[in-house]
């Protein structure tokens, strides 16, 4: 419990997010072992300030803590570090996975095999028929649907999955003590009771319009890939597929009509070369075989340099950010990016948007 503690704390430490977190606990072990550094050694870990190492070092986090703890306790709900089993094996393959998130509900090995569903929060009746069709195809079959317990196709798609009986896990963009919107109170009980609801956000984290892009990458990390169902150009699902691209996830996407501004997203991620799905037939195609797949062999390693086989050991076939690679090999960045781009040349790795490489 006295570590729980410090990974509460260290993640409610002024201008530490989730990057930041592993970072430093990278450098030093573990999330005690920061607070028990020094300003100096603070200080050499990348893209910390002399702010942050100042809060750090008074940082009063006990009183705090303590009454997180509690009232989590009081809530029924656990709180899941990426050091415990039940964390997701998916969610800790992303560039940036929450260090600690909080849980109603039940998390389980199988849900590794696992499908977003989002869109619009004011789908059209084709809209609301698509996702929750898609949602139940996909349950039936054992998948696990994610969802972010939103209006609209959101709350369709979880439906879908309870109608047969499914898993589904609804990921929050608020404090896991709220419920948002406020109708949904019935639809939230059921998927606790038929799957589990997480949020990475301390209690009474209001829905504030900014945290639902932080919510959105875990959507995707959870999932193999992501099924967009009505769009607009503007719209928060647009973000999830970004996300889903960054970490190696597949995207799809459901037509619609072409005169609906509610359509015009998924129709432009079909012509940027999502794949067009009508129902979950089309999904499956891609994700069972993956369920019965033998693990894959590791290819021949290449003959590299000290210093290009030091960055090549860092990736594998999950995209890892610049960052990541720069802080795992302890190279400086001028070198890492030229290191990076041989390897890309010489067809070892590719990279992909938002400065993420992966191994080819």
């Amino acid at each position: 419990m006295k570590d729980l503690y410090h990974w509460m704390a260290l993640l409610m430490a002024p201008g530490v997010g989730s990057v930041l977190f592993r970072r430093l606990t990278e450098a030093f072990g573990s999330p005690e072992a920061v607070f028990k550094a020094s300003s100096k050694s603070l200080a050499l870990v990348e893209g910390i300030g002399p702010k942050v190492v100042a809060a750090l070092r008074r940082f009063d986090w006990k009183d705090r803590v303590e009454r997180e703890i509690r009232c989590a306790e009081n809530l029924g709900a656990r709180l899941v570090t990426w050091e415990d089993e039940e964390y997701p094996a998916n969610l800790k393959e992303i560039y940036d996975p929450p260090p600690l998130f909080y849980v109603l509900g039940l998390l389980t090995p199988r849900d590794k095999m696992a499908v977003a569903v989002v869109g619009s929060r004011y789908p059209t009746t084709y809209g609301k028929g698509a996702a929750e069709r898609i949602a139940r195809g996909l349950s039936v079959q054992g998948i696990t649907v994610i969802s972010g317990l939103a209006r609209g196709v959101d709350s369709c798609a979880h439906r879908g999955a309870l109608s047969a009986g499914g898993r589904t896990i609804g990921v929050l963009g608020c404090g896991i003590d709220i419920i948002y919107p406020p109708e949904n109170r019935e639809l939230f009980g059921q998927v606790v009771a038929q799957g589990a609801v997480i949020s990475e956000f301390p209690l009474g984290t209001p829905p504030d319009s900014d945290h639902f892009p932080i919510r959105n990458r875990v959507i995707s990390g959870l999932s193999l890939g992501v099924a967009v169902v009505e769009a607009t150009i503007r719209s928060g699902s647009l973000i999830t597929a970004r996300f889903a691209l960054e970490q190696g996830r597949d995207v799809y996407a459901v037509p619609g009509n072409v005169d609906s501004p509610r359509s015009e997203g998924t129709n432009r991620l079909i012509k940027q070369g999502a794949k067009l799905v009508t129902q979950a037939e089309d999904i499956l195609e891609e994700i069972l075989p993956l369920r019965d797949r033998p693990p894959l062999e590791e290819p021949p390693k290449p003959k590299l340099s000290e210093e290009e086989a030091k960055v090549f050991s860092v990736l594998s076939r999950e995209a890892r950010h610049i960052d990541q690679v720069i802080a795992q090999s302890a190279l400086s960045s001028p070198k890492v990016s030229a290191i990076l781009l041989s390897l890309e040349l010489a067809g070892h790795i590719k990279q992909l948007p938002g400065m993420r490489f992966i191994r080819t």
